[in-house]
């Protein structure tokens, strides 16, 4: 809560003196939309007034004036536009000014203004008395200054009222993970209301940029694609900067969180203050962008999923992926493909390249690859990513990749040698995702970011995207095998083949599937199928191997076959991580044919058993409430030290329960008090001695009293 009044002592009883001040919150902060933050300050927008009342000693004489200056960061001054000096209804070159308004002679109220520009942060406010030749300042407070939405003038305006509401001031988020045939909700709350924005106010002080040179980077705290890229850099801890959390995608978790543990951005951000700014372990891609999506600075953010998502390490638009003699994928690229990865897009201008790449800019924390020296990534105009403009700045040439790489595919044989057996030009970038303005559905934002798969545009793109990189015109074709050695031609196999499964996969459960083979000639063809299936992260990497096998087929001419492949529980459970995948792998060699081989591949996400929140039809704040929820083992062996964890806003309780029999389902009745109205999400966390980290959330609708 904001304090209405603060107190001031003369030092001399004769000069014009303020005894205190009221910042006039509950007016200010519901015209700045800031009425919901949890800190003790003023919290205003620049580009907008804001109001306050001074109370003096006595009343004010002819020969007086009055004037304001506002400093911020840690050397003031008007040539880095960090300190403002102006007097009653001045304005002048900083674009602050002050108006007095109604008063009387023991009150002035006056109304100061910000340049829609301003540097956003914590301000000194001073009140500067002139008499005769005399001038003399009294301190009054601090305030703290936002970006601004709602301000035509600001580089981050967005005329959208529905869109401000969803992308400024909605605190609860929706993920999107799985891959791209199986998109599951995750709920995330951001609490950007809750005590966060001295944490992030701090992250900025914390960052090398801040390190190098204190004065000039709070100089460049107006500008968004600056702010966004120093976030960026910050969310993780990779470079020895105090950053917010570390990465790790592989190994043991213990002793730390498991990054699949993690719900909301307020425990992270409180927990990285409590251990006095060391990074939090442990982080992967959806919680570095959940993290960052916690807008209390004030600029328009959003999550995005792509599916599909390209790591191109050696930066030349191509993927290779590498398998042995017998379909095995094998871990020998520096590149990769995640199932999906998670960034953020905040909403602000680009002057530094032009009026047609405003807009939504890529931002990502993940730390996947240096920038200029630091782990950090964007802001990449979303237009350009489109355009293949991979020269413009911030990173446009990583995310290109990301969303339109091509992917090879190699056999490597028990000598070194290498063969390229298959190009995909249309796998890499699928259903990219994010939350829908006023309600929990996904939107496929693809067409942000390409023109539609195999379209001529597409390639056109592609090849403009390639030329850039070579200083080169390519009309067609690439370079695109290892080490930039052109690659043999690619002979049809004269096969197609596809894994179908035969029931919805379903963790403790046997899965089976169906491998499809299909002759596509008129010749009878005898094809070797080498299969392999491998429990997996979602970023691919194989854990364990859980299936080998080989078999032979006689395809008659234009004949399809279908081969039955069984996992059983057995063979899956104990190699499955959080992330619940397995790929299976075919690689088929047609006999007597020089070695045409055709490579098939799947990734396999096991359904968990279905968390299930039910919820009264009417929930009114103020007012107790009761909700069920169920949880059960899927698996044919009973589970011990159960545990639910029920979220709500930044509260957590945690619930022992009782151990599960095989299969068995149970529930509990959880009751809560909602303090205010409107949506609120609470999630729910289930784990056990077998599994952990079982999600399921519901929004809820609070209605008014």
């Amino acid at each position: 809560m904001i304090s209405h009044y603060a107190f001031f002592f003369a030092t001399r009883p004769n000069d014009l003196t303020p005894t205190h001040i009221s910042w006039q919150p509950s007016v200010n902060a519901a015209n700045h939309h800031t009425d919901r933050y949890a800190n003790t300050e003023l919290t205003v927008r620049r580009g907008q007034p804001f109001n306050i009342t001074l109370y003096f000693n006595r009343p004010r004489q002819n020969g007086e004036s009055l004037g304001f200056v506002t400093e911020i960061g840690p050397s003031p001054s008007e040539p880095h536009r960090t300190r403002a000096a102006f007097g009653l209804s001045e304005a002048g070159g900083s674009g602050w000014s002050a108006a007095q308004g109604p008063s009387d002679s023991a009150a002035m109220s006056f109304t100061i203004s910000s340049p829609a520009n301003a540097v956003i942060g914590r301000y000194n406010l001073t009140l500067r008395v002139t008499a005769g030749n005399k001038i003399f300042s009294r301190y009054l407070g601090q305030f703290v200054l936002l970006f601004n939405p709602w301000c035509p003038g600001d580089d981050v305006y967005m005329s959208n009222e529905n869109e401000r509401q969803e992308y400024v001031l909605n605190e609860n988020g929706i993920i999107f993970v799985g891959n791209a045939r199986y998109i599951e909700a995750r709920g995330w709350y951001y609490g950007q209301f809750q005590d966060l924005l001295n944490i992030c106010l701090t992250m900025l002080d914390l960052s090398l940029y801040y390190r190098q040179d204190p004065a000039m980077d709070v100089s460049r705290r107006g500008d968004p694609k600056y702010l966004g890229r120093v976030i960026s850099s910050m969310i993780n801890g990779n470079d020895n900067d105090n950053g917010v959390l570390l990465g790790k995608w592989q190994g043991s978790f213990h002793s730390h969180e498991n990054p699949s543990r993690w719900d909301g951005s307020v425990v992270i951000l409180k927990k990285w203050r409590q251990d006095n700014y060391r990074p939090v372990q442990y982080g992967q891609c959806w919680v570095f962008a959940g993290v960052m999506c916690t807008g209390a600075l004030g600029i328009p953010t959003r999550l995005v999923s792509n599916f599909n998502s390209a790591h191109d390490v050696d930066r030349n638009l191509s993927i290779d992926k590498y398998y042995d003699s017998s379909g095995r994928s094998l871990n020998i690229s520096k590149d990769s493909t995640w199932d999906y990865h998670v960034w953020n897009e905040s909403w602000f201008v680009r002057p530094d390249l032009g009026r047609a790449y405003n807009g939504w800019q890529v931002l990502d924390a993940t730390p996947q690859e240096q920038s200029r020296g630091i782990f950090q990534c964007g802001p990449a105009s979303v237009l350009a990513i489109k355009e293949g403009e991979v020269n413009l700045d911030y990173d446009t040439l990583f995310v290109y990749s990301e969303v339109n790489a091509d992917c090879n595919r190699w056999i490597v044989y028990n000598d070194g040698s290498k063969k390229r057996v298959y190009c995909d030009t249309e796998i890499i970038g699928r259903s990219i995702s994010t939350k829908a303005v006023g309600s929990n559905g996904r939107v496929d934002v693809t067409a942000n970011y390409k023109y539609p798969e195999g379209s001529s545009e597409e390639r056109r793109v592609y090849r403009k995207a390639l030329s850039k990189i070579l200083g080169i015109s390519v009309t067609e074709g690439r370079t695109d095998s290892p080490g930039g050695r052109s690659s043999e031609t690619m002979r049809n196999p004269g096969i197609a083949g596809k894994f179908k499964l035969a029931e919805p996969p379903v963790f403790g459960k046997d899965i089976n599937l169906v491998l499809v083979l299909n002759n596509l000639s008129s010749d009878r063809k005898s094809i070797r199928v080498d299969m392999s299936a491998s429990t997996i992260l979602y970023t691919r990497r194989a854990v364990a191997e859980i299936l080998k096998a080989a078999t032979a087929v006689e395809l008659g001419p234009k004949q399809g076959k279908h081969i039955r492949v069984k996992i059983p529980y057995t063979h899956y459970g104990k190699y499955l991580t959080t992330d619940k995948r397995i790929q299976v792998t075919a690689l088929c060699e047609v006999m007597r044919s020089n070695g045409l081989k055709l490579l098939v591949e799947k990734t396999i996400i096991l359904e968990d058993t279905n968390i299930i929140i039910k919820v009264p039809q009417r929930v009114v704040v103020n007012r107790a409430v009761s909700l069920e929820i169920s949880y059960a083992n899927p698996l044919p062996e009973p589970v011990s030290r159960c545990v639910l964890l029920v979220t709500l806003m930044n509260q957590q309780v945690k619930i022992n329960l009782a151990r599960l029999a095989p299969r068995e389902r149970s529930k509990i009745y959880f009751e809560f008090t909602p303090r205010r109205a409107g949506p609120l999400q609470l999630q729910v966390d289930f784990s056990c001695d077998k599994f952990s980290h079982v999600k399921g959330f519901v929004t809820i609708a609070v209605a008014p009293a």
